[in-house]
Parts: structure tokens; C-alpha cells; sequence
């Protein structure tokens, strides 16, 4: 029995694939059947509170309450709505109705211990804009896709220690590899770059290839640094840069493959956390150089024009900076190959998390996520 849109939302909701649960919602089979569905409007409104755009979620979670009006994640959703404008006296009064319908709800404990130690406006400012507030949101559970990482990097792991028992001598640098976990970044010391590997960081015979950029030892020592540096900074694209960079130069096959392996610990990003590290490209540095930027993420706006669904592919063409009519800084061709696919309206500015490729010289896009705000009355 297939599942309906909401069922489908639930899921992309817990997966954290926010901007696709409003895809969903807004453009559903049969939206007329859930005028009336206090799920519907909650989960919308939880979308679009994770995604940051408050008033949307207002909008979904003031239709919610005409239908329900205590339900304790609904009551921690207002309320939060409240603490980030500043407001902490109506932002108590609903914490207090979620404590009355669900006595210890720890996060309202936890938001209204916040506004007693530090309900100042300035520091509630300051938890808005490092995003510290986002912990009284409406918890969403585990991430099963997170589970299914981590099981898999487990399962990897296993197989790849009874290779090396089995196997016995190896290089420790290339082989021994250290699984990420949730909270801290891969352990990548043996990646380091060996004695012998700094003394002979470039390739010796460049006979028969193309190497853009051609490097000294230095400099293809500082760029392996920088990419180690930037990974654990949690600046995926700047390590990217980076690590192509290596593999578009004369740098050694021992460095490019160490090179490879750092890109192989990247994990996909989101609005935010894209936003958080300051690493989105504009399209202008990405069309002057991209051999660079190829595999980096990008959130670009703009509108689309062109768009053509088939099956489980939809394909448009997005002009990068034109959210506004006013300029248009590039057209690149977005795809995006994963069912349920996004709904993008061509009459509205939209935000696209995007993967860079370059195909017979140009640039295009492999779509994750959008956003465009809900469609105003």
C-alpha cells in the first residue's frame, strides 16, 4: 500500500530534509484533504521553522491551533516563536500550558531555565543569531538516515580490520582509516604527509598530461595543509578547493590519492550549516575557475524558467541572482534525479542547495533542496 503525502512528510521531516516536506505539503496529490488536519499544518510549520522562515511557520502553527490547542510540541513550537522576537513573558505563558498538558517536558524545562538565566534581550539576540535557540525547538528525533551512516561506517570498519589482519603489512597512511563519529570530525592524523612524500610532492614525469596548475614543493605542501586544516574546521568547500587543486596540478600520485581520501570523509551540508561556515561561492568565482569548485555545494537564488519533469527527473534551468528581476549573473541547468522531486514555481525567487559539476565545459547543478516561501493570500 503506497503511503500518502503527509506519511511521506513525516519521514522527510525526521530525515531533516526540510525544504522537500514543503515541496510535498504545498503540492501534493490531494491537498484538499488536509484543510482540516492539525498533522498537516504542524509538520508544515515545523519545516519551515527548522528552515528559519518564521513567519511561514507562524502561519502553519496558528492554523494548527484552530484545530488543537494542546498539543504540547505545537505549544513548544509558539513558544519559541515568541523567545526568538524577544517576547519571554508570552513565550512563558505557552511553556507553562506545555507543563500543564505534559509535566517534565524537557524542553520547556530546559527554555524556561534559559529565559531565567539569561532572558535578556541582548542574549537572546545572541542565541538567535548563532543559532543557539534552535534548541528549544520541537525535538525530531533520531535521523535514520544517521543510523544507517553509522551502521554502514561500522559495517566498513569491520571488514576493513579483518582485512588488515589478514593481510597483515600496509601502509599506514593510506590504509588505516579512522570512522567518524557524530560528534567530532574524522580523525585524519594518518594522512599526514610523510618525509618522503613532502621531498618528492611533485610528479616527476609530466610528459602526456594536463596540468593547469603546476605547483612547486611549497605550494603543494601548503594546499594538502590547508585541506587537512579546513576539514577539521568543518569547511568542506574550502578543503575541496583545495584538494582539486591538487588534482588539477603536477602534485604527486601519493599526494592525490591522500588527497582523495580527505574528500571521502565529507558529509552533505544544509541551508544552514552551509550558511554557518561563510564557504558558499557566488557563481561569478565559480565561473572563472571551475575546475576548483567541482563536487562543492552552493546555495544560489534565483528563479528558474525551463522546467521539464520526467518520471522521477526534473530538469530547469536557474538564473543565478535574478530572485530580485533586476540582474541576471548566470543560467545554469539544475537537475535533480530524486523522487519526490521539488515543485519549483518559476513565478517566485527561489534558494537551490546544489552540487557543482562541470559537464562539456560548463557549468551545471545536482539539486538536493529548495526553498520558496509558502504562497502569500
Amino acid at each position: 500500500m503506497s503511503r500518502t503525502d503527509l506519511e511521506k512528510a513525516h519521514s522527510l521531516l525526521q530525515r531533516r530534509k526540510f525544504s522537500y516536506v514543503i515541496s510535498l505539503l504545498e503540492s501534493g496529490n490531494n491537498p484538499e484533504i488536509y484543510r482540516e488536519s492539525f498533522d498537516y499544518f504542524l509538520t508544515a510549520g515545523l519545516a519551515c521553522l527548522y528552515l528559519g522562515d518564521t513567519g511561514s511557520a507562524g502561519a502553519y502553527f496558528q492554523r494548527a491551533r484552530h484545530i488543537r490547542m494542546t498539543d504540547p510540541t505545537l505549544l513548544n513550537a509558539q513558544a519559541v516563536l515568541f523567545l526568538r522576537r524577544g517576547d519571554t513573558d508570552r513565550a512563558i505563558e505557552y511553556y507553562l500550558d506545555v507543563l500543564d498538558y505534559a509535566p517534565g517536558n524537557k524542553t520547556a524545562l530546559s527554555a524556561m531555565e534559559f529565559i531565567k538565566t539569561h532572558g535578556s534581550y541582548d542574549e537572546l539576540c545572541k542565541a538567535v543569531d548563532s543559532g543557539d535557540i534552535e534548541r528549544f525547538y520541537p525535538p525530531l528525533g533520531v535521523n535514520p538516515d544517521t543510523i544507517k551512516r553509522i551502521a554502514l561506517s561500522a559495517l566498513a570498519g569491520v571488514v576493513l580490520a579483518l582485512f588488515i589482519f589478514n593481510f597483515g603489512s600496509f601502509s599506514r597512511a593510506a590504509r588505516r582509516v579512522h570512522l567518524p563519529s557524530i560528534s567530532q570530525r574524522a580523525d585524519l592524523s594518518e594522512l599526514f604527509l610523510s618525509v618522503e612524500e613532502i621531498g618528492n610532492a611533485q610528479k616527476k614525469d609530466l610528459s602526456g598530461g594536463n596540468y593547469k596548475y603546476i605547483l612547486s614543493d611549497t605550494q603543494i605542501k601548503k594546499s594538502y595543509d590547508m585541506a587537512m586544516t579546513y576539514f577539521q574546521d568543518y569547511r568542506e568547500n574550502a578543503s575541496l578547493v583545495e584538494i582539486n587543486r591538487l588534482l588539477n596540478s603536477n602534485a604527486s600520485d601519493a599526494i592525490k590519492a591522500k588527497a582523495r581520501m580527505i574528500a571521502s570523509y565529507f558529509t552533505e551540508p544544509t541551508f544552514d550549516s552551509l550558511s554557518d561556515y561563510g564557504d558558499n561561492v557566488d557563481y561569478a568565482q565559480v565561473a572563472k575557475e571551475p575546475e576548483l569548485y567541482l563536487g562543492c555545494w552552493v546555495d544560489w537564488s534565483g528563479r528558474v524558467s525551463n522546467s521539464v519533469a520526467e518520471g522521477k527527473s526534473y530538469r530547469c534551468d536557474l538564473l543565478v541572482g535574478y530572485q530580485d528581476m533586476e540582474r541576471v549573473e548566470g543560467f545554469v541547468p539544475l537537475f535533480f534525479e530524486e523522487s519526490p522531486y521539488p515543485a519549483i514555481d518559476g513565478e517566485r525567487p527561489v534558494r537551490v542547495l546544489a552540487k557543482i559539476a562541470v559537464e562539456n565545459g560548463k557549468i551545471i547543478l545536482n539539486g538536493r533542496a529548495v526553498y520558496q516561501p509558502i504562497r502569500q493570500n
